[in-house]
């Protein structure tokens, strides 16, 4: 194994220290590949470097620890699985794409997919990706633009696992009108604090997160439609969710998947924070900012799809080969073998999508504006990528169920939690249908319809 290898790897293990049990797995990940591992990982790993197939290898090995019983129990009791965190958190794979300097690895979102991926394959589900999702991509717009002492206080208690954090952009009536969000801060008359109120939905681990990243209006929509573009008028804070303060109250809301992970209305009347240490960024500047978490979240969000849809697919293969019907393994019938290749071939298709928006986003993420990788670029793909790896996601996971029959309606064979979570990331951040208006306008220059 190289040194740069191990050098990038190493802070990812123990604060720094990598175990002795953990380099010979990673050593052996390096020689061997994937030849130990369950025949039901049944994912291509041709193309992928080095430093992917080591997470992969080193981030299943955690989720080995976590059996679907697990998350069976969690879904059903709907608790939220603080030990998988905590174990994550424990060989730092929080920060696997936050600077070195501030406690990370160094790493990228390349490898970040590949983290979350494997999380969702492991048979964790949605639930185990969207436990530490938030951890991972919110943090990019706070590592790129927040000030030293934000910096300094905050990265590091996230990494840590001690401080959790969720991001706070969708509200009830805006949806993904972003730029028409309601959510005020208003800024007190001496400078030293804001006062936020609004309403923000669909906020997951609130219940149990330390931070928020909060996108609010600092410039009420009338007055900034009559200077300069909406977008100029929203800002970004990182916010303290201190429930014992007045002017915050958080709602749960129950849902169809994802149930170990809670979901929630979060109100604010007046909550008050303070000036200096809360704004991420310029004033105003909030879009611009919260774009580098955005584009970030879709292809998380892609890599997150295509391991449930592995996971799903690898199950649904092993059921048709040892049941038998007729007298013989179902899987002999076309009927059965069918739908299953084709959901494998589109699955292998997605992931194409997902790791090269992935690369083009770390490489513009690297170089900036002198980047030969546009932002604009970076968008489409992030988008393409999110929309195919969803829609991939959801005919393995039908099929799978199908393919099971009556036992595919079964909690204990874990594939109808799986459709259940497929939905989420149909749905969010973004749809289907507002990523082919996206992919419409930008790409194929029609008239905008919306």
């Amino acid at each position: 194994m190289s040194r740069l290898l191990t050098r990038q790897i190493k802070p990812l293990f123990n604060n720094r220290k990598v175990k002795t049990s953990a380099v010979q797995m990673l050593a052996t990940t390096h020689r061997h590949g994937f030849s130990t591992t369950s025949r039901r990982r049944i994912m291509d790993t041709t193309g992928f470097t080095e430093n992917q197939m080591t997470v992969r290898e080193a981030v299943s090995a955690v989720c080995a620890k976590f059996p679907n019983t697990y998350w069976q129990e969690h879904d059903q009791n709907e608790t939220d699985p603080t030990e998988f965190h905590a174990a994550l958190a424990k060989d730092g794979w929080l920060g696997i794409a936050l600077p070195e300097e501030l406690g990370g690895s160094g790493l990228g979102i390349s490898e970040a997919v590949m983290m979350m991926q494997t999380i969702t394959e492991s048979g964790a589900g949605m639930a185990g990706a969207q436990a530490i999702h938030a951890n991972v991509y919110a943090t990019q717009p706070l590592a790129k633009f927040g000030t030293a002492a934000q910096l300094r206080e905050t990265i590091p208690n996230i990494i840590s696992g001690r401080w959790r954090t969720c991001f706070g952009v969708t509200e009830p009536n805006t949806g993904l009108d972003t730029l028409r969000l309601r959510t005020v801060a208003r800024k007190s008359a001496d400078g030293s604090h804001y006062r936020i109120t609004g309403q923000k939905i669909w906020i997951t681990c609130a219940q149990v997160a330390r931070k928020m990243m909060l996108l609010a209006r600092t410039t009420p929509l009338p007055e900034v439609a009559q200077q300069k573009p909406s977008s100029e008028g929203l800002s970004l804070f990182c916010i303290d969710l201190d429930r014992s303060r007045p002017g915050l109250e958080m709602r749960k809301i129950r849902k169809m998947g994802g149930r170990a992970v809670d979901a929630n209305e979060v109100f604010f009347d007046g909550y008050e924070v303070p000036a200096e240490g809360a704004l991420v960024g310029g004033e105003g500047q909030g879009f611009r900012v919260v774009l580098h978490g955005m584009n970030a979240e879709r292809c998380l969000l892609a890599g997150e799809a295509l391991g449930l849809g592995y996971a799903a697919l690898g199950r649904a293969a092993a059921y048709a080969r040892d049941r038998v019907v007729f007298g013989r393994p179902i899987g002999a019938n076309q009927g059965i073998a069918h739908p299953l290749a084709d959901a494998y071939m589109k699955l292998e298709a997605a992931k194409l999508a997902t790791y090269h928006a992935a690369r083009m986003y770390d490489e513009h993420s690297k170089a900036g504006d002198k980047s030969s990788v546009r932002q604009d670029a970076v968008g489409v793909a992030a988008n393409s990528a999110k929309y195919l790896a969803a829609e991939a996601a959801f005919t393995a996971c039908e099929r799978a169920v199908m393919t099971h029959g009556g036992m595919g309606y079964a909690v204990e064979y874990d594939v109808e939690r799986w459709l259940r979570e497929c939905l989420v990331p149909r749905i969010a951040p973004v749809s289907r249908e507002m990523i082919m208006n996206y992919i419409g306008e930008k790409v194929l220059g029609l008239p905008r319809s919306y």
